[in-house]
């Protein structure tokens, strides 16, 4: 009897950490893009819960200056590795809290778009509103930890926001372009990633590798670019000026586009379509996926 408990419990645990096959999540994301620009019909929950992911990336963003701007000021070579997982946190948030996140979205209308199950322009639009839900989120999360007074210019936080936007203002628009395409690679492969586990903590997992990844990295993130720029014009950070501001949401946002929609979207469309798969998987992709679009 404990040989087959034991079994059980090693099929239950190989269940829970099972994928699903490529085609499936190709008809995971469908379905999705249906969904996401399908909450359109609501429009203030659907933009609530933009305004939502805004701010969960934006408390990712807060806590990596929190965790890491003592690192930073000491110049110890850690910051960068610190910064990773504590950003890491915002996705997860998204992840596990549920909200619409540009970002990801760019991905998954792209999938709508490429296998036609939903029009281009009704992603777009959708896409466009939930950006600007983001960017909503982002300001209010600013206007609050404005008064909170964590991130003020003599704190070991303040110095590294500081930094950070200072920084971002002063790259060239191709080099954020770039770094933008590289960011998204990265934050929809995780989405893809965790669409495929059903185990919470290879979720976790996932978002934390592969989110760290880019930070590290110090690839450029539209949305949580939002709340640097706010928290930087708040705090009246030498350099933070509207225009700046403009200028890398404007690029970051293109290059993360053409990470998510071509790059990923468009790859694995491309590499999985439909006709290659098994007799399975075909019906599986039918079943989960509504009518095309033509």
């Amino acid at each position: 009897e404990d040989a087959a408990s034991a079994s059980a419990a090693t099929a239950s645990t190989m269940d829970d950490v099972a994928m699903l096959s490529l085609t499936q999540t190709l008809a995971a994301q469908e379905a999705s893009s249906v969904a996401r620009s399908g909450g359109m019909r609501r429009p203030l929950p659907y933009f609530v819960s933009s305004m939502m992911a805004g701010a969960y990336i934006g408390i990712g963003g807060t806590f990596m200056l929190a965790a890491a701007g003592p690192f930073k000021a000491a110049g110890s070579p850690a910051s960068a590795l610190i910064s990773g997982p504590a950003f890491s946190i915002g996705l997860l948030l998204c992840v596990f809290g549920g909200a619409e996140l540009g970002t990801s979205a760019m991905m998954t209308f792209a999938v709508g778009g490429f296998r036609k199950v939903t029009s281009w322009a009704k992603g777009t639009v959708a896409l466009l509103v939930m950006l600007l839900g983001n960017l909503a989120g982002a300001i209010v999360l600013a206007a609050i930890l404005r008064g909170t007074n964590i991130l003020n210019a003599d704190t070991p936080a303040g110095k590294m926001l500081a930094g950070v936007v200072t920084t971002k203002g002063g790259l060239p628009a191709d080099t954020i372009f770039f770094r933008g395409i590289m960011c998204n690679v990265l934050v929809c492969l995780t989405i893809w990633c965790t669409t495929r586990v059903e185990n919470e903590v290879a979720k976790a997992v996932a978002v934390f590798s592969f989110i760290s990844a880019f930070v590290t990295c110090g690839f450029e993130h539209v949305v949580a670019n939002m709340t640097f720029f706010s928290l930087g014009l708040m705090y009246h950070v030498d350099g933070a000026t509207i225009g700046l501001a403009a200028r890398n949401l404007l690029w970051s946002g293109l290059g993360n586009l053409v990470g998510g929609a071509i790059f990923v979207a468009g790859a694995y469309v491309l590499a999985h379509r439909t006709e290659e798969g098994s007799a399975e998987e075909k019906a599986a992709l039918e079943a989960a996926a509504p009518a095309r679009v033509h």
